[in-house]
């Protein structure tokens, strides 16, 4: 079977990957059926002994000259290192034999040195950002002023666009070094030990001889083949055999995808099979568009997204009013279980202080429930940024392909610091998973070719998206006695915006995407799409303008009204009703009285939004406050009404704890 795929115009192959389930599998000599337990057993003993032998390379090449000849790229001789992982460590030398009275094939040997190979090239970057840290060490490690700013950036390779975060944690952890030894660290093989290995099995690094994979008769099954061991300690190539194991594939996976050999883990009793593939998706551009998705990021509201259009003249409109998701509910259901964490961790200190490794001690017990229990709380914490991101990055994508845009414009936040907004706020921002959103977003956009780029997003919810100018901010009027500055009014008299600054934000992110689109480069080490700077010619360009909008017909009264006859009333209102109460039930009264309530309730007297839910026409069921115009629908967020304007523009506010 060709590894290859035929591409047409306009195509590119794409390595995607998809979760898959081994649940049984089959004795291919003897034909016995191996249950899940069985064959998750037999799995296990193999990446036992992958693991053992990468722990052995990782700890006799934890150093820095082995890390440092590895990711050089060259052999002593110096030809070019190949790319994969086994062969690069086989060509420098470094080998690997299996535990003393095992018999092992040459390819469970590749597998070892294949993880151990990744893990000794991914050090590389850590060894770099380290030596920088060390080398350019402030005098205050927890408050760096600008110059020393600029010095560890000018010191870490590739420093101007890191995160400030990730040189904020790198400094604590030197600096808890400094406090338990009295000095700096010389590099992190020092301050850091050799990674473990996992228990998995890399079957990339196999060939045919270990493992085999291809497609069943049904295209959405395939049978993995593959050498297990009868023993955990197997002493000839008698105790390993051939199984065969079915798969079912994800939905997914496209039917002429071309499946490669997958990477086997142990998780909860059952084997986790990371299934890659290969397929054909539409090439995203990096210039060329017309149409551009802009997202913008918030804190109550995560996302704010809309499309503007770029059009032959140069100038660029907003397609609609855009929407927003909220995900307020997220946010602080992650505050609780990070709280709970931290309490589940501090008593989990405090038992173990008491303890002081007393055999037999009765807060044993204890202390083993606590520490499962900080498990099950960090996995829910795991999952739940985990749906959050997944659902974040669909709906952005799917608003993408709604407005038929070719390319998602996203603001790149990876320099911003959560401070100076208050405790409530630094958590929430801290907590929120804008990284895994965008890579996921990456994802999905992929499926479709739609690109996405990132901009720097300095001004973008500061400055008018019509006219440039800097806004003034306030109180929403929807929302008078919310405290925030979440409108946004430009005091230009010739413009005369206002809107959500989020709202607004989105359209400037769009604008300056489109306007800088000729200076989309493709950043080497990750491989994203990417903006870095801002032309001041070009930002001048990146103006939304209003859309042409279309004038209803003149309804001014230009002669006298015609005449009426007064018409009699229906004969069946000739008689007059009965008197009685007015309510659900009776004859219908006379005339055009009301027969609802005789007064709406208090709660219909506040402010109400798109989100007012209807009243209920059943009997059965009346929520309280579900009279038309009285109460909200707690998860249909609807894009925000367009308010009135606002006859006096307030005096200017305090910007403080904008996100741009």
């Amino acid at each position: 079977m060709s590894r290859r795929l035929p591409l047409g115009k306009g195509e590119t192959a794409r390595i995607a990957c998809a979760r898959g389930l081994l649940r049984t599998g089959v004795v291919e000599k003897t034909g016995e059926v191996l249950s899940a337990a069985v064959l998750a057993e037999r799995v296990g003993w193999a990446a036992d002994l992958v693991s053992g032998m990468a722990a052995g390379l990782l700890a006799a090449h934890w150093n820095g000259a082995d890390v440092d000849l590895l990711a050089s790229g060259v052999d002593a001789e110096g030809r070019g290192l190949p790319s994969q992982a086994w062969m690069a460590l086989r060509r420098l030398g470094w080998t690997i034999s299996p535990p003393a009275g095992a018999r092992v094939n040459d390819r469970i040997v590749r597998m070892a040195q294949e993880q151990a190979g990744r893990l000794l090239r991914s050090a590389a970057w850590r060894a770099d950002l380290t030596t920088g840290v060390i080398e350019s060490w402030p005098a205050d490690p927890a408050k760096r002023t600008p110059e020393e700013w600029d010095a560890v950036r000018d010191a870490v390779p590739d420093g101007r666009h890191l995160p400030s975060g990730v040189i904020r944690s790198r400094t604590r952890q030197v600096a808890a070094f400094q406090g338990r030894h009295g000095r700096l660290p010389t590099d992190v093989f020092e301050l850091e030990s050799a990674p473990d290995a996992a228990r998995m099995l890399l079957l990339s690094a196999c060939d045919g001889q270990q493992a085999t994979i291809a497609r069943a008769d049904d295209p959405g099954r395939a049978l993995l083949r593959l050498q297990l061991p009868t023993r955990p300690d197997p002493r000839s190539y008698r105790d390993w055999t051939w199984v065969a194991c079915p798969i079912t594939l994800p939905p997914t996976v496209p039917p002429g995808a071309v499946l490669h050999l997958p990477t086997l883990r142990i998780r909860r009793g059952g084997i986790r099979a990371d299934l890659s593939y290969t397929h054909v998706v539409p090439k995203a551009l990096h210039t060329g568009h017309t149409v551009a998705l802009g997202v913008d990021w918030g804190l109550n509201t995560l996302l704010s997204a809309g499309a503007v259009r770029l059009h032959d003249n140069g100038t660029i409109t907003a397609l609609g009013s855009g929407a927003q998701f909220r995900a307020g509910g997220v946010p602080a259901k992650q505050h609780r279980l990070r709280r709970a964490g931290e309490f589940l961790h501090a008593k989990t200190d405090h038992y173990q202080q008491l303890i002081n490794d007393t055999d037999g001690h009765s807060l044993t017990g204890k202390h083993a429930v606590l520490a499962e229990e900080i498990r099950h709380v960090s996995a829910r914490r795991s999952n739940l940024n985990d749906a959050l991101a997944w659902s974040a990055a669909r709906w952005t994508v799917d608003q993408a392909i709604t407005s038929r845009a070719s390319v998602i414009y996203v603001e790149d936040l990876r320099s911003m610091e959560a401070r100076g907004m208050g405790r409530t706020l630094n958590t929430r921002l801290s907590q929120q998973v804008r990284g895994q959103i965008v890579e996921r977003m990456r994802h999905l956009a992929a499926e479709a070719g739609i690109a996405v780029v990132t901009v720097p997003a300095r001004g973008t919810s500061r400055h008018c998206p019509g006219c440039l100018v800097p806004l003034r901010h306030c109180k929403a009027p929807d929302r008078p006695t919310t405290p925030g500055w979440k409108w946004a009014i430009c005091p230009n008299p010739d413009c005369g915006w206002q809107g959500d600054r989020d709202m607004g934000a989105w359209q400037r992110v769009a604008a300056r995407g489109l306007a800088h689109q000729a200076r989309t480069v493709t950043d080497r080490a990750s491989g994203t799409m990417v903006i870095r700077s801002v032309v001041d010619k070009l930002e001048a360009t990146a103006v939304v303008e209003p859309a042409t909008t279309h004038t209803r017909r003149d309804r001014s009264k230009t002669g006298p009204t015609r005449r009426s006859t007064t018409r009699p009333a229906p004969r069946r209102r000739r008689a007059p009703s009965p008197t009685g109460p007015s309510g659900p039930a009776g004859k219908r009264p006379e005339g055009h009285a009301h027969t609802g309530p005789r007064r709406l309730p208090r709660a219909a007297h506040r402010h109400q939004g798109v989100t007012t839910i209807s009243t209920p026409t059943t009997r059965r069921h009346r929520p309280k406050g579900a009279a038309l115009g009285v109460g909200f629908h707690l998860h249909a967020h609807a894009t925000p009404p367009r308010w009135e304007p606002i006859q006096s523009i307030p005096q200017p506010a305090d910007h403080t704890g904008s996100l741009s």
